[in-house]
């Protein structure tokens, strides 16, 4: 039952739907940062040689800089190619949930689809055929 209700609520195309899945996705993002940038890339880091990659930078300044956030601090100009690897296996993690679930969604869809084909409703005429077929059968057996 919650099933269907859940299929019915996916499927219809209204803009409140489209808020929640606004605000459900706005979260999901951030889930999927912290799972980036907390769980995912410090074990790649410390294979690495123990590389922080939020903090991989190229300093286009010339003035010695020791992190990314004493550049922002000081003004400087800095190239961030760590944060933006971040960013990229972000946004690899998101396409590939968004892809399994528009992949269940096409399935459920093909599934409602078969199903509704499978059964056509009688016509009205094997309607009245199947009633007198039926009304034949019990006049000869009794």
């Amino acid at each position: 039952m919650m099933l269907k209700e859940f299929k019915e609520f996916a499927m219809r195309g209204n803009v409140v739907d489209l808020a929640v899945g606004i605000i459900i996705g706005a979260a999901f993002g951030k889930i999927v940062t912290s799972l980036v940038e907390d769980i995912i890339m410090p074990p790649i880091g410390l294979l690495l040689g123990k590389v922080d990659f939020s903090n991989l930078f190229l300093n286009l300044s010339g003035q010695p800089v020791a992190s990314v956030d004493a550049a922002k601090k000081a003004g400087l100009a800095t190239l961030n190619y760590g944060m933006f690897l971040n960013t990229i296996i972000n946004f690899v993690i998101v396409a590939f949930a968004i892809f399994l679930v528009v992949r269940v969604m096409n399935r459920l869809q093909r599934q409602e689809a078969a199903a509704s084909a499978e059964a056509p409703a009688p016509t009205c005429e094997e309607v009245l055929l199947t009633e007198i077929r039926d009304l034949l059968q019990r006049q000869s057996g009794a």
